[in-house]
């Protein structure tokens, strides 16, 4: 007998009792999403290489040692996308939707790097971006936030996670705050971890995002990017913070938030939890003002967000343990041909005036008592008799199987009606 064929080594099935929970949170972000007049946009999983060489930056991790990269048929470089910005940025360029235009955007779907496994991360994992093109001031940064923050809440999440806020400068301050991060951390090398000695070189300023709580001192007590901002950023925070005050959304100042990617500028945001051990971060973004001239496009304010899905439903299986997404309401049992064949028309007939309703008819046959088993199994909310007694008055059997009431005997008119009022 030939060996089974596993998964890949962190792609991961979603599976049927899972799958019910993915389309619960999808349907809230789209709601959320549509609520704030973004419009969806649907990119492929290839990329050309240098699209994300280009974009990310060729010293990042993604790029040095994250990404899927082969050559196709062709010759062609290509990659798994690593994130969704850039493919999103490219495919505004590439279809004339960003120049001199305003544009709110969303997308979803999985996304791909070579990492080690773990819980809340891993190497295929799913994205739900938004990004705003065309406006520079702050007062996009702030209802950007606002629109993730109503994510959180309309999740029943809004409790479980913290806003975190700093500021990147220009790209001309950030390059003279780099100098003089790089002498300070050059003059304690001896104190940096492995990893830390490797970005000494080629991204510092992630240095500064470090976990490792051996450098937590070090690290604390170095150069602030927000000491270093120009008079513009500097407005330009200020403002934002006070936006999101007025607006009555609570925040910390995290100095040492800068983000994994190179083309963030001034603002950047993440929301934080402690629920998920390591994997704190739940959703994360900012500004990438240079990012649309960096591909080859006119200069474009841009700024934006992602979600991570797999965390975000971490989130929810542990902050609500009864949660409970059962998709199926209606169960039908029949008893015999005659009943199975009235089945098979009112279950048309449920599904017709009812078209947002899940119905199940029994196939296969048993008995009555059999088929209430599989139909309190199926996690249903209600089950529809049709047996002997039911077929000689012309009637339906309804009981709920998720409350402690009496079985009901309805005429086919009163049945509707009576369904009809439960859904109102």
């Amino acid at each position: 007998m030939a060996n089974s064929i596993q998964a890949i080594r962190g792609m991961n099935d979603i599976l049927p009792s899972e799958s019910y929970i993915w389309q619960f949170v999808e349907d809230k972000l789209r709601t959320v999403l549509h609520s704030y007049a973004y419009h969806e946009i649907r990119m492929p999983i290839v990329e050309k290489t240098e699209l994300f060489k280009r974009s990310i930056g060729e010293a990042t991790d993604i790029v040095e040692k994250e990404m899927y990269t082969f050559q196709d048929r062709n010759g062609d470089n290509l990659t798994l996308r690593p994130e969704g910005t850039a493919g999103c940025v490219r495919a505004g360029l590439e279809h004339g939707l960003l120049y001199n235009q305003i544009q709110r955007l969303w997308y979803l779907g999985p996304y791909f790097r070579h990492e080690r496994p773990q819980k809340g991360r891993y190497r295929q994992f799913h994205q739900c971006g938004a990004e705003v093109f065309g406006i520079e001031g702050p007062d996009i940064d702030a209802e950007l936030i606002l629109l993730s923050a109503k994510i959180f809440e309309k999740l029943g999440l809004k409790s479980y996670v913290t806003l975190q806020i700093n500021s990147l400068g220009s790209v001309e301050a950030r390059a003279n705050y780099r100098k003089e991060l790089v002498n300070y951390l050059t003059a304690r090398q001896n104190e940096l971890d492995e990893d830390s000695q490797r970005r000494l070189t080629t991204n510092p300023l992630r240095i500064l995002d470090s976990k490792n709580p051996l450098m937590a001192d070090l690290i604390a007590n170095a150069p602030k990017l927000t000491d270093h901002l120009d008079p513009k950023s500097a407005d330009h925070f200020a403002k934002l913070q006070e936006y999101l005050t007025k607006a009555g959304l609570g925040y910390t100042i995290n100095p040492c938030l800068v983000r994994g990617l190179d083309y963030y500028t001034k603002t950047v945001f993440e929301w934080v939890t402690n629920e998920l051990g390591a994997q704190g971060t739940v959703c994360a973004g900012g500004r990438y003002d240079g990012l649309v001239v960096q591909l080859g496009g006119k200069a474009t304010p841009a700024l934006g967000f992602a979600i991570g899905m797999e965390r975000l439903i971490l989130m929810l299986q542990q902050s609500q343990e009864n949660l409970a997404l059962s998709p199926l309401d209606f169960f039908i049992m029949t008893d015999g041909d005659a009943a199975f064949q009235k089945g098979l028309a009112l279950s048309e007939q449920l599904r017709d005036r009812f078209p947002q309703r899940s119905v199940l008819l029994h196939c296969g046959g048993g008995s009555l008592k059999n088929q209430f088993k599989k139909a309190d199994k199926s996690g249903a909310k209600w089950a529809i008799i049709l047996g002997e007694q039911e077929l000689q008055t012309n009637s339906i059997g309804l009981k709920s199987l998720r409350e402690k009431t009496e079985q009901m005997t309805l005429s086919h008119e009163a049945f509707f009606e009576y369904i009809k009022q439960a859904f109102s």
